[in-house]
């Protein structure tokens, strides 16, 4: 019996610390490139969790908004009236790029305190993604869209 402890303890460590030393899952860009998907200090994020008024992800669905038979996504009644509104609103500066993208297009990234970033490409947001997070004080607090110079 003892034997039989020892070598479900020594394999279930061997296995177990296999599982803990993956280092990375990669995500293969075209090109043969690859990314660490979790070295990064932004993660991609679906539209829906996204306020693209206020530029927040959150852990919920937000409510849906359709203009132009494009879906845009907000948090409250207000952001929703906005998207509805101000053709504005509905769009964001790619970081990387500077390129104007339309939000329900974007490919869109949250950082961990929740600011969202919108690219025109997996390519631009892996870009970024790479380089250091933006200072606090970096980011537009009118917009909502840091911007990298």
């Amino acid at each position: 019996m003892k034997k039989l402890m020892q070598l479900l303890f020594v394999t279930g460590g061997l296995f177990l610390s296999g599982l803990l030393t993956i280092p990375f899952v990669a995500h293969a860009e075209p090109g043969g490139q690859s990314h660490e998907a979790h070295s990064s200090w932004l993660k991609p994020v679906e539209a829906q969790y996204v306020c693209m008024v206020n530029n927040q992800s959150y852990d919920s669905p937000q409510i849906s908004v359709e203009v132009e038979g494009k879906t845009y996504y907000g948090c409250c009644p207000m952001c929703k009236t906005k998207l509805e509104k101000v053709p504005a609103m509905r769009s964001a500066t790619d970081p990387v790029s500077g390129n104007t993208v339309d939000k329900a297009e974007a490919v869109i990234g949250t950082s961990p305190d929740r600011t969202v970033y919108y690219f025109e490409n997996e390519e631009n947001f892996y870009t970024y993604a790479a380089g250091l997070m933006p200072k606090a004080d970096e980011h537009d607090s009118m917009s909502g869209m840091p911007h990298r110079n």
